[in-house]
Parts: structure tokens; C-alpha cells; sequence
């Protein structure tokens, strides 16, 4: 399976049309169709829906297709990265949850830029479950994630500043009336929580007993934001950390839980794999820059 296929491929799907994506590729619609039937013979797998004016996948063909956009992906970021004579360029993807500190690792490819300009980032904001398979497959660099996610598989450097948990609620609810919110507070609310893995794991080891399955859980989250929506429009109340919804000026109010729990967050990367030289100058510019920072 060659990289020249694959790229056939994505351009046919992405133009829904063989003679376009041939316009495109400067090849004739001949090759790109012979080349396409062997892809499907060495697949053993229907790609596309014959019969159809336009091109549609098989839901085998919209997973090839998902797995093809990763392929060349990374393939094009590493031929970048490995390009590189006396200038330092490339690409470093993170893939980061929503967390303050962030701000540390904004300045820090603030100082990489001003040094290199020729390094880019690429920033994708997602939950821990997605950053340690993106990490292991590749595509990510680095992830950022909170301190309950970090993992076996990872090194991590450690982010300033912690973050408190709570709950999201409805200005006018009778829980925004209170300062903190307790266990048996927990248990009576429809809650809205973090679709993470560890999430339930770290809820009964705050509370010191096994909650997590006890719970009124009527949604799960993956970015913050949209849960804030669903709280707002009366679904229930988020569990989530202060700072990453601004609540000034609406009609919700973040109350931390009681007892006061706190959650910091790191830098992960893949332990016992090469970094590329770029992103070896980022980890060197966040060591200094953490130093600097502690000083």
C-alpha cells in the first residue's frame, strides 16, 4: 500500500468525483480508477458505493478514510521534520485539555516562535482518552492533560498552578445559593461529567468511597463548553474545574466541592520514543521556561 494511493484515495473522497480528483492529481481518471480497484483487491474490502452519481463510502470506506487522513497526516509532518538542514523547522502537534495552564505552554511557544520562526504548532483541544492514543499513534507530540489522566506509558513534566473541582449551575438554582457543594449534594443532582475513563476513579478516591455508580449522570462531556450549554438550557449540573467557563456576566456560577479538591496538570509524552529535533526544543524551552518560572 503505497502513500501515492492513499493520497488517490483522500483526493477522490474530498471531490466526490473521480475526473476532478484527477484534474487535481495531474493523472488520468483511467490510472486513478485501476489504481483505486487494486487498493479494494489488497483491502479485500468494498470502499465505495457503486451506482451512486457522486462518490459515497461503504462504512468501511468512511474508516479507511478517517485512517488515511492520520496516515498522511503524520506522513507529511515527518517528511517536514526530517527536512531540516542548519534551520530549524517542522510541526509539533498538542493535543491539550482545558486547563489554566495553558497559559505556561502558550508563552512557551511564544518564546520557540521568537527563536525559530520557522517551528509551527498545532493545537487540538481534547480530552485525555483521545491525547494518549494520539500520543502512542503519533500524531501528537506532546498532550496536556490533568494530573489524574498522566498514565503508565508517559513521561510528564508538571504544570504550574492547580485547579479547583465543582459543579457549573444555573445562577437561579437553589444550589448556586450555596458556597460548596458535599457528597450528598452530589448524590441528589442530575450531574453532567467529564466522558474521560478515569473520571468515576478519581470521584470515589475524593470521597473515599465507591459514589461514581451511585450517581444521577444525564450527560457526559468532552470539552467544557458545550457541557456549560447543557447546564444552562436545564439538563443538569457539570462537574468540571473552575477557570475554563468564564461565569462573569451569565446566568451560571461555578461552587467548589467541600472538601476542597484540586487537580494540577502536566506535559506528557511517549516514554521510550525519539523526539524530533523540534520538539526537543520545545521541551528545552519549557524546562528553561519553568525554571524561570520558579525562581
Amino acid at each position: 500500500m503505497e502513500l501515492r494511493v492513499l493520497k488517490y484515495f483522500q483526493t477522490v473522497v474530498v471531490e466526490k468525483n473521480i475526473t476532478r480528483a484527477a484534474l487535481q492529481l495531474h493523472v488520468s481518471q483511467p490510472t486513478i480508477s485501476r489504481q483505486l480497484q487494486s487498493l479494494e483487491s489488497e483491502l479485500e474490502t468494498s470502499l465505495f458505493e457503486r451506482g451512486h452519481k457522486n462518490i459515497q463510502l461503504t462504512s468501511a470506506g468512511e474508516y479507511f478514510y478517517n485512517q488515511v487522513n492520520q496516515i498522511l497526516s503524520l506522513a507529511d509532518k515527518t517528511i517536514e521534520n526530517l527536512q531540516q538542514d542548519t534551520v530549524i523547522s517542522g510541526i509539533i502537534n498538542i493535543g491539550s485539555a482545558e486547563a489554566r495552564s495553558f497559559l505556561l505552554v502558550a508563552q512557551t511557544i511564544r518564546n520557540v516562535q521568537r527563536k525559530y520562526p520557522n517551528i509551527n504548532f498545532e493545537i487540538t483541544s481534547t480530552n485525555a482518552d483521545v491525547a494518549h492514543h494520539n500520543l502512542t499513534s503519533g500524531i501528537f507530540d506532546f498532550g496536556i492533560v490533568l494530573d489524574i489522566n498522566i498514565g503508565d506509558d508517559f513521561d510528564f513534566i508538571s504544570l504550574p498552578g492547580a485547579s479547583r473541582w465543582g459543579i457549573l449551575a444555573p445562577i437561579n438554582s437553589k444550589i448556586a445559593q450555596q458556597d460548596t457543594v458535599s457528597l450528598q449534594d452530589l448524590l441528589s443532582l442530575k450531574l453532567i461529567i467529564s466522558s474521560q475513563t478515569k473520571i468515576k476513579v478519581a470521584i470515589n478516591e475524593w470521597f473515599e468511597t465507591n459514589i461514581a455508580d451511585d450517581l444521577n449522570i444525564v450527560a457526559t462531556y468532552n470539552l467544557l463548553y458545550n457541557a456549560s450549554l447543557l447546564v444552562a438550557a436545564g439538563v443538569g449540573y457539570a462537574l468540571c474545574i473552575d477557570g475554563i467557563v468564564n461565569t462573569n456576566q451569565s446566568q451560571l456560577r461555578f461552587i467548589p466541592l467541600s472538601p476542597n479538591i484540586t487537580s494540577t496538570s502536566s506535559l506528557i509524552w511517549v516514554k521510550n520514543r525519539d523526539l524530533s529535533p523540534t520538539a526537543k526544543v520545545f521541551l528545552d524551552q519549557l524546562t528553561h521556561d519553568l525554571s524561570m518560572n520558579n525562581s
